[in-house]
């Protein structure tokens, strides 16, 4: 009998790796199958296979373990392509996606999914994830790819506009994230919650959001949200990052009604109402965390000495179960067994009020017969309406990938939310310029030119 062949693309993102791999290696589908690790870093690809070696040992399982930086190697025969990477890392990209904004006043927190941050990573990612697509034609044709890698919803687009015949879903835990801090908040169990998000990545909302009540019932939540807000019991210490409160979110629900499915330090970048110049008194009110993911990334450097020792030193891996999709995809195609994700697919007939083809992020049935996302239908207007401004700035940079049309970039950024409340249009041109030139060869051929 056939195992199950899944290529990690990234496989040097060893902690996430671990994570995908210890959910899917406790399945009994998966217990002996092939896993190929593909990185472009020797010592972490090292790394990352003696963990799953050990992760494998503590969870009983046989699996087949290949490490190569030869990626059509890694990529042949594959069932499933699960990409985990960032194409520049910490240094030089992302120190140069926020201190170059920084000199024009233009301060961000996350910078990897919208504004010039995330136009300028989708710019490098994009065409990486073409080519692993041309390499998928050649080595695994029918293979489903599961993407993890950000700018999710620029990327996401892209691939349905310029490699549609690859089988593609985009994976976050932006929406059963968001669920266990609402339960964390009010003091709920998050399996006794039942609610429907839907959007774009990153700004989807919970359009119902409800709990059992003591009869067992479910009813509506948002009240109790509400009122925990208002009587300041919420939002608590956030479960994710202690540092980074959720005020954005909650004060946005109290405008909108309601909650959004991404962190308050990422949304708070997605519209021009919580990052201004001269404005401090907002970043403190809302405790929003100016350049939030190079502190991140420079601590989980950092750690990443001491953990990659204790990983060496250990005969075995502890494993906890995440909350990430991957293994109930490859679970519910490679076996039939039906589960319900969140993915990111092209909007064909799912949300009737975002523009047809743009990513939209909507439950998805997956089975046998791989991935069936749910029609949604309209969104109420006051959430399409803001969802279009993110996905304006979407649609400049995908087109200007398919067309190489350089001027879709400075488009983009104009019609950004926060980078247009900022800058004027001199200051908007200067700056992708900059951050093109300042991004070398990581930028796609036609920007070089």
């Amino acid at each position: 009998m056939k195992q199950p062949k899944i290529c990690i693309i990234g496989a040097g993102s060893t902690v996430f790796a671990k994570n995908i791999l210890g959910d899917t290696l406790y399945l009994p589908a998966f217990k002996r199958c092939h896993i190929s690790l593909h990185d472009i870093d020797e010592t972490r690809l090292e790394e990352s296979s003696l963990v799953v070696s050990k992760l494998a040992k503590t969870l009983g399982a046989e699996p087949r373990i290949t490490q190569t930086t030869d990626r059509k190697l890694a990529l042949k025969d594959a069932d499933f392509v699960i990409t985990m990477f960032q194409v520049g890392g910490y240094e030089p990209a992302t120190v140069t996606d926020f201190e170059i904004p920084k000199a024009y006043g233009l301060r961000q927190t996350i910078a990897d999914t919208l504004g010039v941050g995330g136009i300028m990573r989708a710019l490098r990612t994009i065409p990486v994830f073409l080519d692993i697509a041309s390499d998928m034609r050649e080595q695994c044709p029918e293979a489903t790819m599961l993407n993890y890698v950000n700018p999710m919803a620029m990327i996401s687009w892209a691939m349905q506009r310029m490699a549609s015949d690859i089988k593609y879903v985009g994976l976050c835990h932006s929406v059963q994230g968001t669920a266990a801090e609402l339960a964390h908040d009010l003091d709920i169990n998050v399996d006794d919650l039942r609610y429907t998000a839907a959007g774009i990545n990153h700004v989807a909302f919970m359009l119902t959001f409800e709990g059992r009540n003591e009869q067992g019932e479910y009813v509506d939540l948002y009240p109790r949200l509400k009122e925990a807000y208002t009587s300041g019991k919420a939002p608590k210490a956030n479960i994710h990052n202690p540092r980074c409160e959720n005020k954005v979110r909650y004060e946005m629900m109290m405008r909108l009604g309601y909650f959004v499915t991404e962190s308050s330090e990422h949304f708070a970048e997605y519209t021009p109402w919580f990052i201004k110049e001269g404005r401090e008194d907002l970043l403190e009110k809302y405790s929003v965390p100016l350049d939030e993911y190079p502190i991140r990334c420079v601590e989980q450097i950092a750690a990443w000495k001491d953990e990659a020792q204790a990983y060496r030193d250990a005969k075995t891996i502890e494993v906890k179960q995440s909350h990430e999709y991957a293994s109930k995809i490859l679970n519910s195609i490679w076996t039939g067994e039906p589960s319900v994700i969140y993915g990111n697919v092209g909007n064909y007939g799912l949300i009737d009020n975002l523009p047809e083809g743009c990513a939209v992020e909507v439950p998805c049935l997956i089975d046998a017969n791989g991935i069936q996302p749910v029609k949604v239908g309209r969104l109420p207007e006051h959430l399409a309406a803001l969802i279009r401004t993110n996905v304006n700035v979407q649609a400049l940079v995908v087109e200007s990938m398919v067309t190489q049309n350089r001027d879709h970039i400075y488009h983009a950024a104009m019609l950004d939310p926060h980078t247009g409340a900022e800058l004027d249009l001199d200051q908007i041109w200067s700056l992708v310029d900059e951050l093109i030139a300042a991004h070398g060869n990581f930028m796609p051929d036609y920007l070089r030119q």
